[in-house]
């Protein structure tokens, strides 16, 4: 499975960033080999508003099969669905923890946003 997972820096051990739409980086991991390549969401950062979509419009366009992230809102939340991407929620601790997290099973399949849009 190839899965984006939202980061705070571009590898492996930096941290899960708890924010979907702001997240300084996203990582896209492939779950079989734990290859990995990391990808810059600098535009979406300080945007007044649209960070969520756009970044999910982003990630969609990685062709990945999930997003493993803290909290995603409403807006993004759809847009992902739309793009037929799962969305797991709570993840914790480095990248690769929360990929053993999602391989463990260990990580809420989201079946709707867990923050109010506009969450900082």
């Amino acid at each position: 499975m190839k899965a984006v997972v939202t980061a705070q820096g571009p590898d492996m051990a930096s941290k899960v960033d708890p924010r979907f739409g702001r997240a300084r980086f996203f990582l896209v991991v492939d779950t079989e080999t734990g290859e990995f390549t990391a990808h810059d969401n600098v535009q979406n950062l300080d945007a007044p508003q649209g960070a969520g979509i756009q970044a999910a419009r982003n990630v969609v366009g990685l062709g990945v099969d999930a997003v493993v992230t803290g909290n995603v809102g409403p807006k993004a939340f759809t847009t992902l669905q739309a793009g037929n991407i799962k969305t797991y929620i709570g993840a914790t601790g480095s990248v690769s923890h929360a990929v053993q997290q999602l391989k463990a099973g260990q990580l809420e399949c989201a079946g709707k946003p867990n923050v109010e849009g506009h969450w900082v």
